[in-house]
């Protein structure tokens, strides 16, 4: 859906000459879109230090102060970018008259993600992000959006103005790193999965109607939800799979609101 709204710009890191022309072309798109009063112009770059992502983002417009924005947040730097991609969009996308929006950034294969919502670990950061993009496609057949890669190396003048400040920017920790998001994250999944063995080993039906699966040495695979979970990652391709899996495991067949929000 709305597939030829947005486009991917990538650099041939290894070729030169190539690089030379992918430089020239992002400066005439940036010069274009500047003289646009319907365009804007987004850039952000994330830096990992003191284990805090501080990402920043300057979004450029038509005759208008740069808007800059600063983020600092206890996570990864994936999902640091992914968080500035949402809010810097979100910004650019509510401006009076903007139909036309490019992204300039160093992780380019972050913004892929935004359109791949089949990856678990960042589903609620890319959903919101592919919910407000898809307010903005649906304006009008016009708007789009492209993001441009733009290596820190390259040292590109408006994306290194802005790499050069995330990394002089120096924030210290106010809470701990046990206070972070990821490690609270954790810890309550961990007592989640605990409270759920304790109760799950006191029910009589167990063998009756839960198959218990076993890995290549014959143990039973402990719950988790990491890494693509125990088993869902060999089945989360197919939706009908991943149902039939299901059932096998647990005896039951999902039904009604299940079969709606899985299109079974």
């Amino acid at each position: 859906m709305f597939s030829s709204h947005f486009y991917f710009y990538l650099l041939d890191r290894k070729s030169t000459k190539t690089r030379k022309t992918y430089l020239y072309k992002l400066n005439k798109i940036v010069f274009t879109a500047l003289d646009n009063f319907k365009a804007a112009i987004v850039i952000l770059d994330t830096n990992i230090k003191h284990n805090v992502a501080m990402s920043i983002t300057y979004i450029h417009i038509h005759n208008s102060s740069v808007i800059k924005t600063i983020y600092a947040i206890n996570i990864t730097s994936t999902k640091a970018d992914l968080f500035a991609i949402r809010y810097s969009l979100n910004q650019a996308s509510h401006l009076a008259n903007i139909e036309y929006i490019v992204v300039i950034t160093n992780s380019i294969h972050v913004a892929k993600i935004i359109f791949n919502l089949s990856i678990y670990s960042y589903q609620i950061q890319t959903l919101a992000i592919f919910l407000e993009i898809r307010k903005f496609f649906k304006r009008n057949h016009h708007t789009s959006l492209k993001f441009w890669d733009c290596p820190s190396q390259d040292k590109w003048l408006l994306y290194d103005i802005i790499n050069k400040e995330t990394k002089k920017f120096n924030l210290s920790l106010i809470f701990s790193y046990k206070s972070s998001w990821d490690f609270t994250q954790k810890d309550k999944c961990d007592k989640i999965l605990n409270k759920w063995k304790i109760m799950f080993q006191a029910l009589n039906n167990k063998e009756r109607n839960f198959l218990e699966l076993l890995d290549n040495n014959l143990n039973i695979i402990e719950l988790t939800y990491s890494k693509g979970r125990s088993w869902l990652k060999y089945f989360g391709h197919s939706n009908l799979l991943c149902t039939r899996a299901t059932r096998a495991i647990v005896n039951h067949t999902p039904i009604s609101e299940y079969h709606l929000r899985f299109f079974l």
